[in-house]
């Protein structure tokens, strides 16, 4: 549905964006991840067709970028990071205002427009004015507004910044549903636990460059073949390092927070040795827990000496 070739842009001798290759399927959940100024927003205006690249090419359900944009907008739902709402306009006129702009007219277009409403729950807002919508309500109409002409294909920047952990959660759930409609979305993002339940796939971008592309299952299974344990220890915790870091199958052993933090030998599933060792030598377990997988450890592991 969505496939990028060598897609760069180069501003002066900065690359925004440098040599990104991307194929999503029908029904994909990207997570885009990077922090600010990563390149995340240049790569989805390339893709919706509202920025030329310097060169490489993309295609959108197999219409290329530079001699179909039409065909391509018709496709593609873009929700910037940031937009306005016009003041003077109550909800429902907001979204009839724009339905007509795609050419929905009539009865349909009053029924399209109250069934995103349902969509993103809120229709007991419909009659209140667009400018006195929270900040999540706000983003809520914005995604609404993309959804009118029912895209196969949607690009969410950044859809959840700014918004307090209740409307996070609310639209979290929300691109899951969409998710489970079968549309193809990418979704930007910089922090990282929010795509960690809604995405099958993610890639991480860093100075204009995807340095991470895959499944997020299999994001998972290569963090998880070196297993991270948290030790906690009563008396000299240096010592204790030590110990564990003269065991086969220790890679290594850092102090952090009061804590052990031991990374294991690629491939290594039993551990029983570690805490028969530490009392063996007389020391006292007050922790002993392999540390969680996230999204967030995955960032900080795949990309520890590329990122900055």
């Amino acid at each position: 549905m969505i496939e990028a070739k060598d897609l760069t842009k180069k501003y002066g001798n900065f690359f925004a964006v440098k040599s990104l290759d991307l194929q999503l399927s029908q029904g994909d959940v990207f997570g885009f991840i990077g922090p600010n100024g990563a390149g995340k927003t240049t790569t989805m205006r390339m893709i919706a067709t509202l920025l030329d690249p310097t060169w490489g090419e993309a295609y959108v359900g197999g219409h290329s970028i530079y001699t179909q944009p039409r065909k391509i907008r018709r496709l593609v739902g873009y929700m910037p990071d940031f937009f306005g709402v016009y003041d003077d306009m109550k909800v429902i006129e907001y979204l009839e205002f724009f339905a007509a702009s795609y050419r929905i007219r009539g009865e349909q277009r009053r029924k399209v427009c109250e069934e995103v409403l349902a969509l993103v729950d809120l229709t007991f807002k419909r009659d209140e004015l667009a400018n006195t919508l929270s900040r999540g309500q706000t983003q809520r109409l914005g995604l609404a507004r993309v959804l009118l002409h029912d895209p196969a294909v949607l690009l969410l920047d950044e859809p959840a910044s700014g918004l307090d952990p209740r409307a996070r959660i609310k639209m979290r759930e929300l691109i899951k549903r969409l998710g489970d409609m079968g549309k193809t979305i990418m979704v930007s993002s910089h922090i990282l636990p929010e795509l960690a339940d809604v995405c099958n796939k993610i890639g991480i971008i860093e100075r204009g460059e995807l340095i991470v592309n895959a499944d997020v299952a299999e994001v998972m299974k290569k963090i998880r073949s070196q297993p991270v344990l948290q030790v906690g220890v009563q008396g000299d915790i240096a010592a204790a390092g030590q110990l564990l870091e003269s065991l086969e199958n220790v890679d290594r052993a850092q102090e952090a927070d009061g804590l052990l933090r031991v990374t294991l030998v690629a491939d290594q599933s039993d551990y029983s040795n570690l805490p028969t060792a530490l009392i063996e030598a007389g020391y006292r377990l007050t922790l002993f827990r392999e540390e969680e997988i996230n999204l967030e450890t995955a960032f900080m592991m795949l990309t520890e000496g590329i990122s900055a």
